[in-house]
C-alpha cells in the first residue's frame, strides 16, 4: 500500500491514541501538510511532511510507510521519522519548567507571587490613603 488516509495514518502511527482523535485534529485545524489544514480523508504517501500542533508545540513527522493498519510501538521508526526542530523540545521543556505559562496573565487565581504582590500592594495603600480620616474631613 503507497498510499492511506492521513486520519488513519496518524492512528495507526500512534500519534493519536484513537481514530476519531486524529480526524478531530484534522478538522480543527491541527494537522498541516506543507503549512496547508488537511481533511481527515486527504491521502498521504512516503515521503510526504505531516505536521501536528499538539500545544504547546508543533511536531514534525516524515512519512516513510504508508499504513492505515497499527502497529506496535517497536515498529514506528518503520513508519515514520521524527524530524521536529530542536527548538519546539525547549519550548516543551520550558512549559514544564515553568507550569503555569499556559495561564494568560490575570485569568484564574492568583499564584503565591502574585498573592504576596497584591497584599503587599493593599498594606502600602492603606497607609497611604486612610478612608475614615478622609470622610472625616469632609464634613
Amino acid at each position: 500500500m503507497n498510499e492511506a488516509r492521513i486520519d488513519k495514518w496518524l492512528w495507526a502511527a500512534r500519534i493519536f491514541k484513537t481514530r476519531s482523535m486524529a480526524a478531530d485534529a484534522c478538522k480543527n485545524g491541527r494537522v498541516t501538510m506543507g503549512g496547508v489544514n488537511v481533511k481527515p480523508s486527504r491521502t498521504i504517501k512516503v515521503g510526504d511532511t505531516v505536521s501536528v500542533r499538539k500545544p504547546p508545540i508543533t511536531y514534525s513527522f516524515k512519512v516513510l510507510k504508508a499504513i492505515e493498519m497499527r502497529v506496535g510501538a517497536k515498529l514506528l521508526s518503520e513508519v515514520y521519522e521524527n524530524v521536529t526542530t530542536p527548538d519546539q523540545y525547549e519550548l516543551l521543556e520550558m512549559t514544564r519548567i515553568s507550569g503555569f505559562i499556559d495561564r494568560a496573565r490575570g485569568t484564574g487565581r492568583p499564584t503565591k507571587k502574585e498573592r504576596r504582590s497584591l497584599d503587599a500592594f493593599l498594606i502600602e495603600d492603606d497607609e497611604f490613603f486612610d478612608m475614615d480620616d478622609d470622610f472625616l474631613d469632609e464634613e
